[in-house]
């Protein structure tokens, strides 16, 4: 099946004039744009007028020329930027002479939005195109979060955590990849720069330890327990990602010993949120 047919049979009116959009962007982790609440303003901002059509089908650029769909969308009218207000949560900053999409997201599509993937074809530097029989080649499980892109490579927010661990069978390579080593991670609290510095070992890895965070975001930990009590959602501020791995085969002491050392290489205990 491709994208034509299979939304044509849920009600979209293909004589419309539609355009097909994979965003994929170097400069930001569009994944976190999206988990925030803040894709569908950064959609909306465009510096050339390249939405002047009826509906927009939005997607997230994968590896391998693929594209994860995202939502479809009716568009109802253009401006500048400095005609607008963009939300107060949007971090991004955009020229005010560039132009503004007024966007209406289309009932009838939610099972379908973050799980089905198309083949976008060989011309990817067109991220933008006029509707066309772009192939599906996978469905994805309810609750997948994103591709596991390496151990290094990766920043999750808590709403990424919290669906690897609310949705294991749909991360399974999450899971594998995580219960497999031990390391040192790190949390950020983007607003201050504050670190916490944290280390796994045991049966589970870090897997085993971050399933601590994934419901409360703290795991236990004092000073992150402290910031969180301070304000209901403030743990969902909070940003996961891995220092190094090291083989589970190493003890805890050899472990915590690893930990100290970026605790003193990055300065956590001064000036971050380690107490030891």
């Amino acid at each position: 099946m491709n994208i034509v047919e299979l939304l044509k049979l849920r009600g979209l009116d293909t004589s419309k004039k539609i355009k097909l959009v994979r965003h994929q962007d170097q400069r930001h982790d569009l994944y976190e744009l999206m988990t925030t609440g803040q894709l569908e303003t950064y959609q909306a901002c465009q510096s050339k007028p390249i939405l002047d059509c009826e509906y927009m089908i939005s997607f997230i650029g994968l590896p391998y020329s693929k594209a994860r769909l995202y939502g479809v969308y009716k568009v109802l009218s253009r401006s500048r930027v400095a005609e607008v207000s963009l939300p107060s949560s949007y971090t991004l900053s955009e020229d005010p002479d560039n132009w503004f999409y007024r966007l209406e997201k289309e009932k009838g599509y939610k099972d379908l939005e973050e799980r089905i993937v198309i083949d976008w074809g060989q011309s990817t530097r067109a991220w933008h195109q006029w509707f066309t029989e772009k192939e599906v080649v996978e469905i994805l499980p309810t609750g997948y979060a994103r591709p596991f892109p390496g151990y290094l490579d990766f920043v999750l927010n808590f709403d990424e955590l919290s669906r690897i661990f609310n949705h294991p069978e749909a991360n399974r390579e999450w899971q594998s990849a995580l219960s497999n080593v031990a390391g040192i991670y790190l949390i950020l609290q983007p607003s201050t720069g504050a670190q916490y510095i944290g280390s796994a070992c045991g049966i589970d890895g870090i897997y085993g330890r971050w399933k601590n965070y994934s419901t409360s975001g703290h795991g236990g930990n004092k000073l992150l327990k402290n910031i969180c009590e301070n304000s209901e959602n403030m743990h969902r501020e909070f940003r996961f990602s891995i220092l190094r791995t090291l083989p589970k085969s190493l003890t805890q002491k050899e472990v915590i010993e690893y930990e100290n050392f970026y605790k003193n290489k990055l300065g956590s205990r001064a000036y971050g949120l380690n107490e030891n």
